[in-house]
């Protein structure tokens, strides 16, 4: 059964950062799911990035993480990727979940703390 969510502190949110390696992703994708921040991390190796950075064209492959959390985590979780993250300045990109499957939301919702 599809659920329409609202823009409360418990709706389901997909956060998207990037990593230079896969194993950097792994090893924080691991405690971002220990510590609850997130219900699950999907990682995508091989993608390539092309961006300008500091004046500078670059064309680097790095590992995409796609995070799955609740929009009331957003906060700690930001911080606690800005701390963390190998990069200057991190992607942290937050994408509603304009509905999804019951079941599947209720699980992110209770791995989560909600």
């Amino acid at each position: 059964m599809i659920e329409r969510q609202n823009d409360s502190s418990d709706s389901v949110v997909m956060v998207i950062t990037t990593f230079p390696e896969r194993e950097k992703a792994r090893q924080f994708g691991t405690r971002a799911v220990e510590m609850q921040l997130v219900a699950c991390v999907n990682l995508l190796p091989g993608v390539e990035s092309i961006y300008e950075w500091k004046g500078k064209l670059e064309i680097k492959g790095e590992c995409l993480m796609l995070m799955k959390t609740i929009r009331g985590n957003l906060v700690e979780l930001e911080a606690w990727v800005q701390k963390n993250h190998p990069y200057e300045e991190p992607e942290f990109l937050v994408l509603p979940a304009e509905a999804g499957s019951a079941g599947y939301l209720d699980w992110v919702r209770r791995q989560t703390g909600s």
